[in-house]
């Protein structure tokens, strides 16, 4: 413990009051004498008083022990710089989703325009057919993936489901292929 720093704490403390130290003598009931020593960091206030010192100035009692108080400002600072940076990365993720939402319409519309190009053009060949199918449900898988990242993003789905999710899709899909297979097989 600092007796000087306590003492220069509790006088810049009562300078914050605009106090003299008779006032706070007179309010705690000791000497101008003793408030006097307590500031020059000359004796300590009994703990009783200290506790009395701590909720008169509205300060912690760890505060006045160790000379010091706490960062109010600091605190606030931080609690800004966090807000901000919270804002930035919501922000961020907007922007991210925003452009895989672009993205995935431009890469959807070009897989099935292959796809519509394939089976068109080439539809009577079986090899082309099944180019196509299979272009066509790479295409949704990647579609697919690319729609739960920007559900992530924009919060509307979380990591765990998301795999979930995305294996139902893909079996989905897995059975969609055997379906047209053997259609194709019997027809």
């Amino acid at each position: 413990m600092d007796q000087i720093k306590i003492g220069a704490l509790l006088k810049d403390l009562r300078k914050e009051r605009n106090l003299t130290q008779e006032q706070i003598a007179d309010k705690f009931g000791v000497s101008q004498r003793s408030v006097s020593r307590w500031e020059n960091g000359n004796t300590m206030p009994d703990i009783s008083i200290l506790i009395e010192l701590a909720d008169f100035y509205d300060v912690d009692l760890r505060e006045i022990l160790k000379g010091e108080r706490k960062a109010v400002n600091m605190n606030e600072d931080m609690k800004e710089t966090l807000e901000m940076v919270a804002d930035y990365n919501k922000e961020e993720k907007k922007r991210i989703a925003k452009s895989l939402l672009g993205k995935i319409c431009v890469c959807a519309a070009a897989f099935l325009m292959l796809a519509a190009i394939i089976l068109f053009n080439l539809g009577n060949n079986l090899w082309w057919r099944r180019a196509a199918e299979l272009c066509f449900t790479l295409g949704i898988t990647y579609e697919v993936c690319n729609f739960f990242e920007f559900l992530q993003l924009t919060g509307k789905i979380s990591k765990k489901s998301e795999g979930k999710v995305i294996a139902v899709v893909i079996v989905v899909f897995i059975s969609l292929e055997l379906a047209v297979a053997l259609v194709d097989h019997f027809i």
